[in-house]
């Protein structure tokens, strides 16, 4: 078993921070750190910016210059082997002169999965893998879950009272939760590729569905998540908040109504004719995975929300809970068909925290074996 030193696992901490700051810019790529060190000192570094800029290693070897040479590379994710929008990093890091290779984690995407590593070992570079694997994938789960399951990742965002009401009888919702929360909302929504939601929503709230953090989208190179409204029987307003936004807006319908799809379409909208009287969400998640949507977000109201439930789609429910009651007239968070208690979903709490005076909890679906 490899021994690392403190100095290995300090590099590699070093090149995870770097990988973080990628994490609302990298999409629909993974996020990935590197440093370069040689004599015991960082002499280059560098993270994956955004989608088809340079990718960590290189700008790492940019900035070490000529001390790259007999240096060692630390980075959070195998280094690619396949030309894609850049050439491969292991050929820069070969040409380089890098002499070792410190890798937190193998790339799951088949293009790479070992070729990477062994494309530098043929060429006479050490290479040491696992440093820190669980931190560096902390960023790059819903990249796993597509390479590995082949379908989105997805996540639930909910925002509740203490007793499981979204809105009062009338539908108003704003606001629920506490300010603080909602810039962690927005938070989650940057690091989707996707948000979707419901024509319920639309119709009940009028939503932008944007990224509206300013500390998010001042940042250099970011892009707001498609927003994708399921609208089976079109009856999207067309001066809807949602299709006045920058960005992409996707209608997944059901509908026949040509003249209808034509007016959206004019607004700017990216129709999507699905088959079948209501929409699959299978079909749906597929379809946006070959737009390379690979992490969702659901923000709905309960029917939607229990309908990816019922799939067995959801593979983390983000939930803030307020410390109010609304009452049993208010809307529930969800409407799940549960006929017994054996057939209760199960959850497993993956973390907790205050945010404000909200409570906010994460859960994975604890019998889903295939979404973990």
């Amino acid at each position: 078993m490899k021994t690392y030193t403190e100095k290995d696992i300090y590099f590699m901490q070093e090149a995870i921070k770097l990988a973080k700051q990628g994490e609302y810019t990298a999409r629909p790529n993974p996020c990935v750190g590197a440093v370069l060190v040689r004599d015991g000192k960082i002499v280059g570094q560098g993270y994956h910016q955004y989608y088809g800029g340079e990718h960590a290693e290189l700008m790492a070897i940019k900035q070490a210059g000529d001390l790259a040479k007999g240096s060692s590379c630390y980075v959070t994710l195998e280094p690619c082997s396949h030309h894609g929008k850049t050439a491969p990093c292991v050929d820069a890091l070969i040409a380089a002169g890098v002499k070792k290779v410190i890798v937190a984690e193998q790339d799951p995407n088949p293009q790479v999965n070992g070729q990477g590593i062994k494309k530098l070992q043929d060429n006479g570079i050490t290479v040491a893998k696992g440093l820190l694997q669980l931190q560096a994938r902390t960023f790059n789960t819903a990249f796993h879950h597509r390479m590995q399951k082949q379908r989105p990742f997805v996540v639930v965002k909910s925002a509740m009272s203490f007793d499981g009401r979204t809105a009062m009888k009338d539908g108003s919702s704003k606001w629920i939760t506490g300010s603080e929360s909602r810039v962690m909302a927005h938070k989650l929504r940057a690091k989707a590729d996707a948000i979707i939601t419901g024509i319920d929503t639309v119709l009940a709230d009028n939503p932008a569905m944007t990224v509206r953090s300013e500390t998010i989208i001042s940042a250099a190179h970011f892009k707001q998540p498609k927003r994708v409204i399921l609208d089976s029987r079109l009856r999207i307003p067309l001066d809807a908040k949602i299709l006045q936004q920058t960005g992409e807006t996707i209608i997944a319908t059901t509908s026949n109504d040509l003249e209808k799809i034509k007016k959206a379409e004019a607004k700017g909208a990216t129709v999507w004719k699905m088959q079948g009287e209501k929409i699959n969400l299978h079909e749906l998640l597929q379809r946006l995975l070959q737009i390379e949507c690979h992490h969702v977000l659901v923000e709905a109201g309960a029917t939607l929300s229990s309908a990816f439930w019922q799939e067995k789609l959801v593979n983390e429910w983000h939930v803030f809970v307020a410390p109010k009651l609304m009452g049993n007239a208010a809307k529930p968070v969800l409407n799940l068909d549960v006929p017994d208690l054996a057939s209760a979903h199960a959850l497993e709490l993956v973390a907790t925290n205050m945010v404000g005076d909200d409570l906010h909890l994460v859960f994975k679906p604890e019998t889903q074996q295939e979404n973990k």
